[in-house]
């Protein structure tokens, strides 16, 4: 089962729900909001705190700058004598579920993680082979207290132990271990809109999708997999054309209908919320039937009959 925190959105042949506000705190990061802070302690790195050398500056590096040693927009800022930081926009993160990083000294100087991290995994070399070191994880989705999904399942209270796993954490059968409750158990996650496919494993062997979500979708093995659409509520604005009569929106997201989403006048602007799943989407509005791009959009592109249509991303 499936507990959505603030709006319950319609159910439509899948799961949706909308999201909030998170937070959370591993080695080597946060995630506030939209903020995502990087955090180097010295403190946690014995190679660095130990080799005598003075700390000049601090870079994070990792897959998501081609592994940077020396790169201003990567340079962290000092905080104090122990503690540097960088802030960086949460959506950066989310085009993938996951990816290592590491922290540079100097330039030169890798701050090696201990086995003691939680969010530790194999460096590997480009061949796949173990470099006997470690680099940091950060995660795109993540349990939290403050998420915007709660997965609960009833009874197996005998269990000894209920993993969630899905497409949000490329099935990983030991990252989202799940809280026994009075009821049975649970895990609360934050996750960015997507359409997932997940199951729960019980002791490590027993696969099984949510009895309590109806949304399925047929694996590869001949089973199935539970299903769920996050959304995100999206405020469509047209602050002009405020003699027209009927102003439409619409897109691929609905079809292109003419008649759908007839948007109304609020504050000297037409106004339509849509709730929409993670991606890219191209639309238009209509005006007493006259069809226009967005004007306070840049963001445009060619479909595949050669029509110029605004675009937005939802991440």
């Amino acid at each position: 089962m499936i507990i959505k925190n603030k709006i319950l959105l319609p159910f439509i042949g899948l799961l949706f729900l909308t999201i909030n506000i998170n937070s959370q705190n591993k080695k080597g990061y946060k995630i506030e909001g939209e903020n995502l802070t990087f955090i180097f302690n010295v403190n946690d790195y014995s190679n660095i705190k130990n080799n005598g050398d003075k700390i000049e500056y601090v870079c994070v590096s990792g897959e998501f700058n081609d592994w940077t040693k020396d790169n201003d927009k990567w340079k962290m800022n000092k905080v104090n004598d122990s503690i540097y930081e960088l802030k960086k926009d949460l959506s950066i993160f989310t085009s993938d579920f996951d990816w290592e990083f590491k922290f540079i000294v100097n330039g030169f100087h890798w701050a090696e993680p201990s086995e003691d991290f939680e969010n530790i995994v194999d460096a590997r070399d480009y061949g796949g082979h173990k470099l006997m070191t470690y680099n940091l994880k950060l995660y795109s989705a993540f349990a939290t207290d403050y998420g915007n999904v709660t997965f609960r399942l009833k009874g197996y209270k005998d269990a000894e132990q209920v993993i969630l796993s899905g497409t949000f954490n490329r099935w990983d059968e030991t990252g989202f271990k799940m809280i026994p409750t009075d009821n049975g158990w649970e895990v609360t996650l934050q996750l960015k809109p997507d359409i997932y496919q997940y199951k729960f494993i019980i002791d490590k062997h027993l696969w099984i999708i949510d009895p309590q979500n109806p949304s399925k979708v047929e694996n590869e093995y001949g089973g199935y997999n539970s299903i769920i659409d996050i959304q995100k509520n999206v405020t469509f604005k047209l602050c002009d054309y405020l003699d027209a009569e009927t102003v439409i929106l619409s897109g691929d997201f609905n079809g292109w209908t003419e008649d759908e989403c007839e948007m109304t006048k609020i504050n000297n602007c037409w106004v339509y919320n849509k709730s929409l799943s993670g991606g890219k989407y191209h639309y238009k509005f209509i005006v007493d039937g006259k069809w226009i791009t967005d004007p306070t959009n840049s963001v445009k592109e060619y479909d595949d009959e050669g029509n110029i249509n605004s675009v937005c991303m939802v991440k």
